[in-house]
């Protein structure tokens, strides 16, 4: 299967339609591991594919040019989702040499004997003629790896942007056009949300360094391909990669016998007594997925979280929410801690610590009740989502 995004520049890579789980990023829609190739007078392939679908990789490219006529192969990237095929694809390719920085060099070199591979190293500035076009290079370290990369085709204003503005999208069409634009920016959102969001700064560097390009098509690694609503995505990298938060506040808590669900109520009572059009999002730790929880924290502008207490700590699916939020490195946002225990305390407690660990502001004593919420503990729950709702009205 291909598909032509330029005269003579072709997608040869792999729909995933079945694969759910991408190293615990929830793909509820699949996947694409897009592969490129480049036919001038010379022949470039841009990535490879994951290592089981290396032979349908080869195929594609059997329907478009003999293996043999391969001049060059691109490595933007070295993880497996890329560059996993990168083996079996040289050994098909005897022509091929491999073009690659340095630092994904050294990753490949992790996964894999390259000590008989035809390499060039390329750095930023560099370029590689293949008659009427040219591919130019431009690192993109933290982009999501150390190793990554872009290659753009000047000729063509098209840029293979590597994971940068992908989605996680298995669909039997190749292009933005061709899907719901809201629909691929909700995927485009969960994408940074779960593996870009740490590398804020790292994005807007590359962004700065991008805006310079002529570019009328972007072609990602995962998902589809933007040629008419490239300012749509551009906008929304420049918002999230700035953390431009909206009226929006996560509350997240996970029950044993329901007493932390009646606090979170009171939390979203208060809320909703200072304003009803903030987004208020009420996830249940162990009833959504980390993508979804992570997606939703992205813009939010403040969050509470609760937890009932079991062997003295946060109930397990909350404090598996609380590893992975505090990996992901969001931006500081104003927070309330609340929880319900037993006979021994931990839930609220632990919560408050994590807090106070990645230094964000708590509105408030955190709130403990014991077995059932009384009033007090209802009462300063609600005052906790009130004071929130005004932190957020006046942002």
């Amino acid at each position: 299967m291909k598909t032509e995004l330029k005269s003579g520049i072709y997608w040869v890579g792999y729909v995933d339609w079945n694969v759910r789980d991408f190293h615990s990023f929830n793909t509820a829609h699949g996947a694409t591991y897009n592969s490129y190739l480049v036919q001038d007078e010379k022949v470039a392939l841009i990535d490879t594919v994951k290592e089981p679908y290396a032979p349908q990789l080869l195929r594609n490219i059997q329907e478009l040019t003999p293996l043999e006529k391969i001049d060059y192969v691109v490595c933007n990237h070295a993880e497996p989702d890329h560059g996993g095929a990168m083996a079996a694809v040289l050994k098909n390719l005897p022509n091929a040499t491999l073009l690659c920085n340095a630092k994904c060099r050294n990753v490949l070199a992790g996964y894999f004997d390259i000590s008989h591979w035809k390499i060039q190293i390329v750095k930023s500035g560099d370029q590689i003629s293949l008659g009427k076009r040219t591919l130019a290079f431009l690192e993109t370290p933290m982009v999501h790896w150390p190793d990554s990369m872009f290659t753009y085709v000047p000729e063509e204003k098209l840029l293979f942007s590597m994971d940068a503005f992908g989605q996680h999208i298995a669909t039997s069409v190749r292009f933005d056009d061709e899907w719901s634009l809201p629909d691929i920016l909700v995927e485009a959102k969960a994408y940074y949300a779960n593996i870009v969001t740490p590398y804020g700064k790292q994005v807007q560097k590359t962004m700065e360094a991008g805006s310079k390009l002529a570019i009328d098509m972007i072609a990602p690694s995962h998902g589809l391909i933007w040629r008419k609503n490239i300012p749509a995505i551009l906008d929304a990298y420049a918002n999230w990669s700035a953390n431009q938060t909206e009226s929006k506040i996560v509350i997240l808590y996970d029950s044993m016998w329901e007493s932390t669900t009646r606090l979170a109520d009171e939390v979203l009572s208060g809320i909703l007594s200072v304003s009803q059009t903030i987004n208020v999002q009420l996830l249940h730790a162990r009833r959504n997925t980390l993508t979804r929880i992570a997606t939703e924290m992205l813009d939010a502008a403040a969050v509470a979280f609760g937890s009932a207490t079991l062997n003295s700590q946060a109930l397990p699916a909350m404090a598996a929410a609380l590893t992975y939020i505090k990996g992901l490195k969001f931006a500081k946002k104003p927070g309330f801690a609340f929880g319900s225990s037993g006979w021994g305390i931990g839930g609220a407690e632990q919560i408050s610590k994590w807090f106070d660990e990645i230094q964000w502001e708590q509105v408030g004593k955190y709130v403990s009740c014991r077995w059932r919420p009384n009033d007090e503990s209802k009462a300063a729950c609600f005052e906790a989502g009130r004071l929130l709702a005004q932190r957020v009205l006046n942002r």
